[in-house]
């Protein structure tokens, strides 16, 4: 009967756009955001400190994600079930002490069916601790400016002073997806995890919309007593990547039903101008000492603007700013800036840098530097 409903509700919401002032009846607090810019649509008492329930775990995801890319830990590894993951409550896959499980079961254990025991797991094997992944979990909180966090635990179970607001919640979404891998596991509706014992346990994803809403892959639910139901729910449509959070709703129909008009209201109304692609080639830099005295320059992420469907055409041009280089330099550190204008209004700024790492040239190149220059000048 909630899948029909859930179903029915997506096809409903597809004919018309909702009225942005009630696009979120039952949240206590909701948000909607574009993820390239970060740019607010909708807010409902955003910043309320609130119980985020298992969305939490968007934060020990992230974690992971980084500890990947860094290469502190690879998807194939295997990871040990201690006694303290085994014994949690709540929302768990019932994962034995003493058993060893890839990194890539975990992940998919917290994504698709929201095991507690699972992300004990994950913080074990990422900061040695619960005690000390929770002080990196809060530590990473300031670093990208959240203002409502603070984090107990690393799943989400109700204790005093786990708080957090949809704003943080929605912050923590968009530094995660900027983790292409943390997508494949998030749009997962059903997996199968492989217990030690031969037996198998069925996973399905907690977040519905994954399977009954189409261009939904994401992202996390949530749900205790004191926090009601929640969500953080991305997806993209036509380039137009949105994450929507509902905090405190009465129940998971409610919480559906909310977030859906939230992402149908954005993907109804903007549209996101891609100005200049990522590794795009802008021109080129002069680099004092540099094994080559010109590289290409670049930017690291898509130029992109948000703008209303229907509002006037846009007219784009940029302008770059360039510093003074001196090798060694490697690609990613800023080299100057480009200044994006639409219709010769200054709408953003992004960083410059080069398009490959230039080393500093060696004594025998600058030696053979001034004896051309000096052959050339004599030869003029």
């Amino acid at each position: 009967m909630k899948k029909i409903l859930l179903t029915f509700l997506c096809l409903f919401s597809m004919f018309g756009v909702v009225n942005a002032a009630d696009l979120t009846e039952s949240a206590k607090s909701a948000i909607l955001i574009e993820a390239s810019t970060g740019e607010v649509l909708y807010e409902k008492n955003a910043d309320e400190a609130l119980a985020p329930a298992s969305m939490t775990k968007m934060m020990t995801l992230l974690l992971t994600m980084e500890a990947i890319e860094k290469g502190k830990i690879g998807l194939e590894d295997e990871v040990p079930v201690s006694e303290n993951a085994a014994s949690m409550g709540g929302s768990q896959v019932f994962l034995e002490a003493g058993a060893m499980y890839t990194l890539d079961e975990i992940i998919k254990a917290v994504c698709i069916a929201s095991g507690n025991d699972a992300a004990v797991v994950l913080a074990e094997a990422i900061g040695g601790s619960t005690q000390h992944f929770v002080e990196m979990m809060n530590e990473k909180s300031k670093e990208l400016g959240l203002t409502a966090t603070n984090f107990v635990n690393v799943y989400g179970l109700d204790a005093d002073g786990h708080l957090s607001s949809a704003r943080d919640m929605a912050k923590i979404g968009r530094e995660l997806i900027k983790h292409d891998l943390i997508l494949k596991y998030s749009s997962i509706y059903e997996d199968y995890l492989k217990k030690k014992d031969g037996s198998s346990l069925w996973m399905v994803n907690t977040n519905k919309l994954v399977r009954f809403y189409q261009g939904v892959d994401g992202l996390k639910t949530g749900y205790t007593g004191k926090a009601g139901f929640c969500l953080t729910a991305t997806g993209d449509w036509k380039g137009l990547r949105l994450i929507s959070v509902v905090m405190g709703e009465p129940d998971q129909d409610a919480r559906s039903k909310d977030t859906i008009a939230l992402l149908n209201y954005g993907k109804s109304v903007y549209k996101v101008n891609t100005i200049l692609e990522k590794d795009s080639v802008l021109g080129e830099i002069d680099i004092e000492l540099g094994e080559r005295l010109k590289e290409e320059i670049t930017i690291l992420e898509d130029a992109k603007d948000l703008v209303k469907m229907n509002g006037e055409e846009e007219n784009y041009s940029y302008k770059m700013n360039l510093d003074k280089v001196r090798a060694p330099i490697k690609r990613g550190e800023k080299v100057g800036t480009l200044e994006i204008y639409s219709n010769e209004e200054l709408i953003g700024e992004m960083d410059i840098t080069v398009k490959r790492n230039v080393l500093k040239c060696s004594f025998w190149t600058v030696l053979k530097r001034v004896f051309d220059v000096f052959v050339s000048g004599g030869t003029a």
